[in-house]
């Protein structure tokens, strides 16, 4: 068995643990930067919105013995400013501008069938208005909210709220993060942009709900048992995902970044940086979010719970009466953590006390104490109670 394959099993069964939960602040002040630089750069670069939302005049020319910066040069000199221009292929060029009438594109048309001694049939135009780009930024967004809506419902009530909103918090953070790196690498926004986004919506959300699945079953009738507080069962539930959720995300993010690295940098295939970079960054932040946000923020809001407030109090009240007896607790039992919940693991099995071994607040009674079984009332006490 490889090592990878060891620490996964150890992280299962709790023979060593990775302090997550008990570190949340960390985590979300990690997040808090990168949504900040995000917004930052959505402020000060904003989107490059395509001509399918902005509009505009859109000219395609096929051929092999020129560069992105001659077709650029050819357009600017027909009288265009700052003309978009991006390789399909290894032999196409596809040049956006704004929208332009017939006659106001001929100029256009002529410079690029001139300079590459192209017949002007060979250049194809097509014009995209304005308010189709509006209509169709307005549905999405439409679409979007009723999305959101209807999914924290059905979270709310295949979960809880608070995971509800743990899950709405982490998806908004993933959002936000892929949408801003979009802006400050200044890739322009096209019909594969939105449909990356839409991917990565369905990633992270999958993500997160395996993790959510594994809480809910650790924290299972939590306060019955007064071993773990919810920090404890809660981290026990994030490295029991940890290996899955890195094994899935590597996979995942291969063939992305061929697209990306190789398809679109190498070999510019310009039509795949567009849906390559949206899904590389979304899958990248929606995995870190689903380990680091979605579960630390459901902890947050549980532990304000006056439940969850007395069931650490009797956790920690039996963990010192372990300590005290000379036993080991749950925060003994694997790797790292306090009572905080950084360790998810319970008392050894052979060292669970019975019932009858504790005392009504849960904690242990002392090592050799008997507890004698309450006797009836003597035969002389009996004969003096008869009439």
């Amino acid at each position: 068995m490889s090592r990878w394959s060891d620490l996964g099993h150890d992280l299962q069964t709790g023979a060593k643990s990775v302090d997550i939960i008990d570190r949340r602040k960390t985590w979300f002040l990690v997040s808090a930067v990168l949504v900040l630089i995000s917004i930052l750069g959505l402020g000060v670069r904003q989107l490059d919105m395509g001509v399918e939302f902005d509009g505009g005049s859109v000219f395609e020319v096929k051929t092999s013995d020129t560069s992105v910066g001659d077709v650029r040069d050819i357009v600017e000199g027909a009288g265009v400013e700052e003309p978009k221009v991006q390789k399909l292929g290894s032999d196409r060029y596809r040049i956006e501008t704004t929208s332009k009438s017939t006659e106001e594109a001929r100029p256009v048309q002529d410079a690029l069938s001139k300079e590459l001694g192209l017949p002007l049939e060979e250049i194809t135009t097509q014009v995209v208005g304005p308010s189709w780009g509006d209509d169709v930024t307005s549905k999405a967004l439409r679409s979007l909210l009723i999305f959101l809506a209807l999914l924290t419902v059905y979270l709310a009530m295949a979960f809880a709220p608070k995971m509800a909103a743990g899950a709405m918090v982490a998806l908004l953070h993933d959002l936000v993060i892929t949408i801003g790196i979009y802006a400050l690498v200044g890739f322009t926004v096209s019909p594969a942009t939105v449909i990356g986004l839409l991917t990565i919506l369905g990633y992270s959300l999958y993500d997160t709900v395996v993790v959510f699945d594994k809480v809910r079953e650790n924290t299972a009738d939590l306060t019955k048992t007064n071993k773990m507080t919810y920090s404890q069962a809660a981290n026990l539930a994030v490295n029991q995902t940890l290996v899955r959720s890195i094994n899935t995300t590597v996979i995942a993010l291969l063939p992305v970044g061929g697209l990306l690295f190789v398809g679109a940098g190498l070999l510019g295939a310009g039509t795949l940086k567009d849906l390559a970079l949206v899904l590389f960054v979304g899958m990248a932040v929606g995995a870190y979010s689903s380990i680091f946000l979605a579960t630390p923020a459901v902890v947050a809001l549980k532990e304000r719970e006056p439940e969850m407030k007395a069931l650490t109090k009797r956790v920690a009240s039996r963990e010192a009466a372990l300590r005290k007896s000379g036993g080991k607790s749950a925060t003994e039992g694997g790797a790292g953590g306090g009572a905080g919940g950084g360790v998810a693991l319970a008392a050894p099995p052979e060292q669970d006390l019975a019932d009858e071994d504790l005392n009504e607040d849960g904690t242990p009674r002392t090592p050799g104490e008997r507890v004698q079984p309450k006797r009836g009332p003597s035969r002389e006490q009996r004969q003096k109670k008869r009439p």
